[in-house]
């Protein structure tokens, strides 16, 4: 009998996002070492953040110049898609289809695009009202902390169907949090931290509509409980 490829149980959108940020790392890896692009492909990292990267003055040019053009509207999702590194790719990417998973099961797939693109958004908003200065912001990690609020929301219920302790469903964000500190205190850190936050708390509340039973379900739960 021929065994069945890991990857038939994977959501073909979920594929395709992980695809996607592999897909423009291979790019710039390819032109990193001068197979494709020629002499100006060791730059096209860099070009790809300036064009597609998001910063502070992208929400200024919107809200105070009006500038509601699809150049400047796209950067609060294509962000996401450039990375700085290979252990970025890496991280993303593994969480994105292990993530993607669980969540395409428990909400369905459009749900989990909806929710990648919606906790995108909500990271680079916040990213923009709160830090003042040019720092670009790039990365996965915003959408990736979105369906980690999605999971953490999908194993509250389960663990209160269940009768246990709710407080667990919290443990996964609670592990990165500690590990990005260590990290920030050893190497560094930026204020992507505030849009990856923010990705998490969206990602959370807005399966509170989109989890099975949708707000209806929430609220016959606590008053249940009260």
């Amino acid at each position: 009998m021929k065994p069945e490829s890991p990857f038939n149980a994977l959501p073909p959108l979920v594929v395709a996002l992980a695809l996607v940020i592999l897909g423009i790392e291979a790019v710039f890896q390819l032109a990193n070492y001068g197979i494709i692009g020629g002499p100006r492909g060791v730059g096209w990292r860099v070009a790809a953040i300036e064009q597609f990267g998001f910063s502070p003055a992208v929400l200024d040019r919107v809200l105070v110049s009006d500038d509601y053009s699809f150049e400047m509207l796209r950067r609060f999702v294509t962000y996401t898609f450039i990375q700085v590194q290979l252990i970025q790719v890496a991280f993303c990417t593994a969480l994105i289809l292990a993530l993607g998973k669980f969540t395409a099961e428990y909400y369905g797939s459009l749900k989990v695009l909806f929710l990648y693109l919606a906790t995108s958004i909500a990271g680079a908003v916040v990213f923009g009202l709160i830090v003042d200065s040019r720092y670009p912001l790039v990365g996965a990690f915003t959408p990736v902390y979105g369906l980690i609020g999605a999971y953490t929301y999908a194993l509250w219920l389960r663990l209160g169907e269940a009768g246990q302790n709710q407080i667990m469903a919290f443990r996964l964000i609670g592990f990165l949090l500690m590990i990005q500190l260590i990290f920030g205190l050893i190497f560094g850190g930026n204020s992507q931290w505030i849009s990856e936050l923010t990705g998490f708390f969206a990602g959370f509340f807005l399966s509170t509509i989109l989890a099975p039973g949708g707000w209806a379900s929430l609220v016959r739960r606590l008053r249940q409980r009260s």
